[in-house]
């Protein structure tokens, strides 16, 4: 492992910040003051210093987080509540989120300290799919669902989007999914207007634009109520964990995550 990578790791600072301290000597390995960054060190033998105390490396974490609607994906923020407001049991130092969901967008969503294996989800190269359930005023034609499967203009100045894959669940008015769903909760309209159309659905995207579900729907004439990511490649979100509920992911979930890669 090269030792700027060991050091943020160890939460010693970020990756650039614990390369200006080990090029100004603050760092030595095996009692030796090294002022090379990239250096390779054997984590599991050699002894790590920095400022003459003993750097522990964590090894890496891995966390699957049920993302409630409300809180913002942000390591800190002044006024409103963050994913790492959740995690109260365990030491997220060094820990940071792979991508990130919108405030009032619930679900999937992974923590780690590995930065490679972020690289890899979040590398726009890998085409990495996630999945989102959706409520949206409004109606999808099969144009529409045309448009959205073979890629279209989201933005101003932007790329049209990458193909997607959509499976629309069912059609109705918002008195009719307001039956079964109880969408008032996310979306509340006046009784007069109870026979909007509302739709429903599966989209699946390999890209992560800012807002771009949302982009995507309104682009078709769609407004998104409700949004809720409930997987990430081979990685479906475990409906056992409540809203704000995480739990590590197992062996086989991490490996089958790479070999998707």
């Amino acid at each position: 492992m090269r030792l700027d990578k060991f050091l943020a790791e160890s939460s010693i600072g970020s990756r650039k910040n614990v390369r200006i301290y080990i090029k100004e000597g603050s760092v030595k390995v095996n009692g030796q003051v090294i002022t090379e960054p990239a250096i390779d060190i054997n984590e599991n033998v050699d002894v790590i210093e920095y400022f003459d105390k003993l750097v522990i490396h964590p090894g890496k974490v891995y966390y699957m987080f049920h993302k409630p609607a409300g809180c913002i994906t942000a390591r800190k923020d002044e006024v409103n509540k963050t994913v790492i407001d959740y995690f109260n049991e365990v030491d997220m130092n060094g820990v940071f989120h792979v991508g990130r969901l919108d405030k009032d967008t619930e679900g999937l969503l992974l923590f780690t300290n590995d930065g490679d294996f972020e690289h890899h989800l979040m590398c726009p190269q890998k085409h990495v799919e996630k999945k989102y359930f959706f409520i949206a005023l409004g109606s999808l034609t099969e144009d529409d669902v045309n448009k959205l499967e073979k890629g279209l203009s989201i933005g101003k100045d932007e790329p049209l989007t990458k193909p997607a894959k959509i499976n629309i669940i069912r059609n109705g008015t918002y008195k009719e999914f307001e039956k079964e769903m109880d969408i008032k909760k996310f979306y509340n309209i006046d009784s007069n207007r109870y026979n909007q159309p509302v739709v429903s659905g599966y989209l699946i995207i390999s890209e992560g634009r800012k807002h771009q579900v949302k982009r995507m729907l309104k682009a078709v004439g769609c407004y998104v109520i409700y949004l809720k990511r409930v997987s990430i490649g081979g990685l479906t979100l475990d409906e056992t964990l409540k809203k704000g509920q995480y739990r590590t992911l197992v062996e086989e979930e991490i490996q089958m995550l790479l070999k998707d890669l």
